[in-house]
């Protein structure tokens, strides 16, 4: 059971020392799994990560980065259902194109929650047509009707009833599978949350737990673009006018607005996690839970406001460092935190070592099952690697460089000294 969230940071669990959540779903599987405190994702954004996870690639060798199609690639979840396995997915893939069976027998298709509306040529999906059908107009391309978009930095409460909120048709579509499946073929479910992506748009009720919390600012300082690489500013100014609701402009920032942005977001974790604990609580009523190997992660991460910057696309901790925690059936290891460097193409090799499927030589990962025996000696990584369609991150657990094709700048962090990566040394 692979249950994966989108754009989702680090220090967004409780029960990894951040005091300013309220997650008890991760908070359960903290306590019962073991957390990968370094896990790291191969691509900066939602459909390269995605499709490099998927298809046991990194993006170089499968050349999506972004929007390409990547369904004319084999991946795992194939060599799972052609060994016996009944293969459902439920939210998010990101397949391109969309609607591809891409292996799995059944699936439940939720993209962006953000986007096009259909008038303005945007795709439809199953959340949309569900609201549809009850009378309810997608949101979208609001920041063209609310005059206070651009102010609000994305925190924008969820305004219809709760069903019709995406995380939350996504948490109970998975519900009615889980109580309703029959079948006596071992199952692969994938559970694809939209959230925490953009907009951050959490349950009203959720954002008022965030009321009288004190929230963590962003690390930056001043100036602090000035020596990174064009591309920083270049982003930070393409989401200022972008022409869809997906923009953010970040020059319009003040701590109030950070601040308010901040609960937002973290509040749709929240919004996340009920329905995460809703989906635990079914799968132990069904007995699932006592032969499943459990794996929790997100896609990539989100600067929030880190290095002035918002969203993805860059190499910072803040994106490429991203929740994973595995809760193996055995449980014979249980709390455990682990500071070996680990990857996302790490979840192919273990999930189908796991399956007792064979692992094709062409995936580039490695099973992380070994990690599930305490008294196992496992040799860790030395690097973990991330990419772009113009920038490759490797990183080791000491030092960080981002290599820019074709250009002479470049970024060289030294994370002991600088763990908040606010100086960059590539000319040092």
């Amino acid at each position: 059971i692979l249950i994966m969230t989108d754009q989702q940071r680090i220090d967004t669990i409780r029960g990894w020392d951040q005091p300013h959540m309220v997650t008890p779903a991760h908070d359960r599987l903290v306590a019962e799994g073991v957390s990968f405190r370094q896990a790291y994702c191969p691509g900066a954004t939602c459909v390269a990560s995605r499709a490099a996870v998927f298809t046991g690639m990194y993006p170089h060798n499968t050349g999506v980065y972004s929007f390409q199609p990547w369904g004319r690639h084999r991946n795992w979840v194939q060599d799972l259902a052609e060994s016996g396995y009944w293969c459902a997915s439920i939210g998010k893939m990101h397949f391109m194109p969309r609607d591809i069976p891409g292996g799995f027998h059944e699936r439940v298709v939720v993209e962006n929650p953000t986007g096009m509306s259909l008038a303005g040529g945007g795709a439809d999906d199953d959340w949309g047509r569900y609201m549809t059908f009850h009378g309810v107009e997608r949101p979208n391309d609001r920041h063209l009707t609310d005059p206070d978009w651009w102010t609000k930095l994305q925190g924008v409460p969820w305004h219809e009833e709760e069903r019709f909120h995406s995380d939350v048709f996504i948490g109970n579509s998975a519900l009615n599978w889980i109580r309703s499946h029959r079948g006596d073929k071992p199952f692969f479910l994938q559970i694809g949350f939209t959230g925490p992506h953009e907009p951050w748009d959490p349950l009203p009720r959720h954002l008022s737990l965030y009321d009288d919390i004190e929230i963590p600012m962003p690390v930056t300082r001043e100036d602090e673009l000035a020596d990174k690489p064009p591309q920083h500013e270049a982003l930070k100014k393409m989401f200022s006018t972008a022409g869809h609701e997906s923009g953010i402009n970040m020059y319009l920032a003040n701590d109030e607005r950070i601040d308010r942005m901040r609960r937002h977001y973290y509040a749709k974790v929240t919004t996340v996690d009920e329905k995460m604990g809703e989906i635990l609580d079914a799968l132990e009523e069904r007995g699932y839970l006592d032969n499943a190997l459990v794996i929790f992660c997100s896609d990539h991460g989100e600067n929030l406001g880190d290095h002035a910057l918002a969203y993805k696309w860059l190499m910072y901790d803040t994106i490429t460092h991203i929740p994973l925690i595995i809760r193996y059936p055995d449980r014979r290891r249980r709390g455990d935190r682990l500071s070996d460097l680990v990857s996302l193409m790490d979840l192919g090799p273990t999930i189908l070592e796991a399956a007792g499927v064979p692992v094709p030589t062409y995936l580039e990962g490695r099973s992380l099952l070994p990690y599930a025996d305490p008294d196992a000696s496992v040799t860790p990584r030395d690097y973990v690697f991330c990419e772009d369609n113009y920038q490759i991150m490797m990183r080791s657990p000491v030092h960080k460089m981002v290599y820019y094709i074709g250009q002479q700048e470049g970024e060289l962090y030294d994370l002991e000294a600088d763990p908040g990566e606010l100086w960059n040394r590539w000319d040092d």
